[in-house]
């Protein structure tokens, strides 16, 4: 069976299965910073990842993304991650970064991933809720 024909019969084509690797991959970032768990987080970035922030230039690299406020949140701080879609190699997530004894002040984000061809987070741009 060919790759026109595995799509044809229902089965997911190649850009299809990057884009589920991509999910999980998406998925694991956040578990793995909630860990604090930086190595595992870095095993899922592309070596050429750019990060960008709201406010902050772009965070260029495996070693710059690690060491930005992306990856170091406060002490017991989570995200609680509402719903992560993809599609072409395009993955959103939305949910929230949850601090404790803040007072309800959770910062609630829309995070864009772009995958790379291998299944590893190649970009991700961060959009902050702000009340107007």
């Amino acid at each position: 069976m060919n790759r026109q024909d595995e799509t044809s019969a229902g089965l997911p084509g190649p850009a299809d299965l990057v884009t589920a690797v991509g999910i999980d991959h998406v998925r694991l970032v956040y578990d793995y910073l909630d860990a604090g768990d930086l190595d595992s987080c870095a095993s899922l970035l592309h070596d050429g990842v750019v990060l960008e922030l709201p406010g902050l230039a772009p965070f260029r690299g495996r070693p710059a993304v690690l060491h930005s406020p992306f990856a170091h949140t406060p002490p017991r701080a989570r995200h609680e991650i509402d719903r992560v879609v993809g599609q072409d190699r395009g993955v959103i997530a939305t949910g929230r970064r949850v601090v404790p004894d803040t007072d309800g002040q959770d910062l609630r984000f829309v995070d864009v991933f772009t995958i790379a061809d291998d299944g590893m987070v190649l970009s991700c741009t961060r959009y902050h809720h702000v009340a107007p």
